[in-house]
């Protein structure tokens, strides 16, 4: 059984404060927003957790062994460097995505996105123990990405292709268990998944393959940090491209 803790971070008013007093330059706002992302993966990253980019203005983290007070201190962090602050929701579940349902209607119930009255809130449940009830982390990989399509065609082209698979996996692992999925760069995606067994993900991979046309392998692995998990997984995916095999499970 797996017991994930997900963390929602949702920059407060920040459609208004985008056009306020007057439409601000893209690039800076881009800016911002991957700056924003970088700190924030660093931040939990050096706490044994995970980041994602999500939507840039909403990130989501696997923030098991994170407890109150260090998302308290993210908080503060951020509002000492950045223009904006950052509310937080955060949901505890055996499915990840149920997690980061909790995590939303947390965040919802205490005003809009858009609200210029809703600033830094922090509410949910914490689950920071270790126990038996790991997380379970799942890095997939696209199948000689640099052979298919990196040295053959058009970068754009090559997005396309890799993002076209991504969406498909994300839809099916979000559809069927409850997992979440989320491109990492190049051709990789790492997901956070409940307790998953090896012919779910074969499952999964044949379904990107009949799909999407995109062939994918993966390495998953098990512990109580999504760090733990991830390492894990990294060697399963290793052992993959060494025994030509489609899914290793390490931990």
């Amino acid at each position: 059984m797996t017991i994930t803790q997900l963390t929602q971070l949702q920059i407060d008013n920040y459609g208004p404060w985008t056009v306020t007093p007057e439409p601000r330059r893209e690039m800076d706002l881009q800016t911002l927003q991957s700056r924003l992302y970088a700190d924030v993966a660093q931040f939990v990253g050096s706490r044994d957790g995970y980041a994602f980019y999500a939507r840039g203005d909403n990130l989501v983290a696997v923030t098991n062994g994170l407890d109150e007070s260090d998302h308290a201190t993210l908080q503060e962090s951020l509002a000492n460097r950045y223009p904006v602050t950052v509310s937080l929701g955060v949901g505890v579940a055996e499915r990840p995505a149920d997690a980061l349902e909790a995590a939303s209607e947390r965040l919802q119930a205490a005003g809009s996105a858009q609200s210029a009255e809703r600033r830094e809130v922090l509410a949910g449940e914490f689950r920071v123990e270790s126990t038996t009830e790991d997380v379970q982390i799942a890095h997939f990989d696209v199948n000689d990405a640099t052979g298919k399509y990196t040295d053959r065609i058009n970068e754009f082209d090559t997005f396309v292709s890799i993002e076209g698979g991504y969406a498909s996996l994300m839809s099916h692992l979000r559809e069927e268990h409850g997992g979440l999925a989320f491109f990492v760069g190049g051709d990789n995606v790492i997901a956070v998944c409940p307790g998953l067994e090896p012919a779910d993900y074969h499952t999964a991979i044949d379904h990107v393959r009949e799909a999407a046309g995109v062939a994918l392998k993966v390495g998953v692995g098990v512990g109580a940090t999504a760090h733990d998990a991830g390492m894990d997984a990294k060697h399963a995916l290793e052992d993959c491209r060494y025994d030509g095999t489609d899914v290793e499970f390490l931990g």
